[in-house]
């Protein structure tokens, strides 16, 4: 596997006090200008950063393997512009297409659905039909932005409206497996295909025609254990990520499996999955504390990268694992990945496309 890449760790944010497990970052999302990145956890509350914030000049320069690094070492009080404290533990968050990034809705452990109106820091939407059973994952539909969805514990997929009767019912529900196996996460097609995808703890991702939610239009089977995320690449490719330690490459059309992604650890753990679809790498997070980049092209890790303990971040290193990655959005020679951990603290990683001379 051929890396295009130079990648380097720009910034750590973490808290003064030590970190614990307590504070898990289980979702990153970077808002649709990609300025502006939310986290959320178990910590019970939403982080609202801004990119230029997290990439100022650097405050400490360390020496790393022969080689002096710049890295921004950050507070999360100070380097947040924004806190939002939510009632339950977050496990999604996904900003509302339309509203300019002020709206965020989120998936809490309490099953229950909210969307968040950031400058007021107040919750606007609220439903709860998942019977309490933990929401693993929320997206919104970039064709209709009101339109929502969100996977459960419950074992359903459940699509809602807010501007529909009694403050946002239920306009779809499907149950993709007969035993009721949690549904862990949703996404619409970005691409104008009236689809969207469902990945399952029975080891199957589903994918749905919005327009006649009655039977999956295709099935992606391959994995051996839970699929815990789904991701569009293309218009014509899905992307799975398993805890049987595996990314799966899918053509959408035929179902067909196209390539498989082995490299990081993933054994039981949610450790995050997210494309880059300017650049066709995928960010994936690793239970021995690790982040990786893969290109889609080869099936090993173009570029590995261990959250080592530095200083104020060393409590809990032993335990800790990556539990949350995103790519921001732009076409460019440039990229940025921000990735989080079960033990609280974010990284901040560029990526320069290297000449061709190199």
């Amino acid at each position: 596997a051929r890396c295009e890449w130079d990648f380097s760790l720009a910034t750590v944010v973490s808290s003064t006090a030590n970190a614990t497990v307590s504070d898990t970052l289980g979702v990153i999302e970077f808002d649709p200008s990609n300025t502006i990145l939310a986290t959320g956890g178990i910590a019970r509350k939403i982080r609202i950063y801004t990119l230029n914030s997290l990439l100022r000049p650097q405050e400490e320069t360390v020496h790393f393997q022969g080689e002096h690094q710049s890295i921004a070492f950050l507070d999360h009080t100070n380097a947040c512009d924004n806190c939002i404290f939510t009632p339950a533990k977050l496990s999604s968050l996904r900003w509302k297409p339309g509203t300019g990034g002020r709206i965020l809705g989120s998936g809490d452990y309490d099953g229950v659905v909210m969307e968040y109106d950031i400058e007021t820091k107040v919750p606007i939407f609220e439903r709860d039909e998942h019977g309490g059973r933990r929401v693993w994952s929320v997206d919104y539909s970039h064709s209709d932005p009101f339109l929502g969805a969100s996977g459960s514990d419950d074992g359903t997929m459940q699509m809602w409206d807010p501007r529909c009767d009694e403050g946002g019912g239920s306009v779809a529900k499907v149950q993709p497996t007969k035993s009721r196996s949690s549904v862990c996460c949703v996404e619409f097609n970005p691409f104008g295909d009236a689809l969207i995808a469902a990945g399952c703890a029975d080891q199957k991702a589903y994918a749905y025609d919005v327009r006649k939610m009655v039977e999956p239009v295709h099935i992606f089977d391959g994995h051996t254990k839970t699929i815990t995320y789904v991701r569009f690449l293309n218009a014509q490719t899905l992307v799975s990520a398993g805890t049987d330690g595996c990314l799966k490459l899918w053509n959408i059309v035929d179902s067909r499996l196209l390539r498989t992604y082995k490299g990081h650890v993933n054994s039981r753990s949610f450790v995050g999955l997210s494309v880059w679809r300017h650049g066709g790498l995928l960010g994936c997070g690793s239970e021995n504390n690790q982040v990786f980049v893969y290109d889609t092209r080869w099936g090993e890790p173009i570029w590995v990268h261990g959250f080592e303990p530095m200083g104020r971040d060393s409590s809990d290193h032993h335990h800790a694992f990556v539990s949350s990655v995103c790519w921001r959005q732009v076409n460019e020679d440039q990229c940025t990945l921000v990735a989080g951990g079960s033990n609280g603290v974010l990284h901040v990683f560029v990526g320069k496309r290297k000449s061709d001379s190199e």
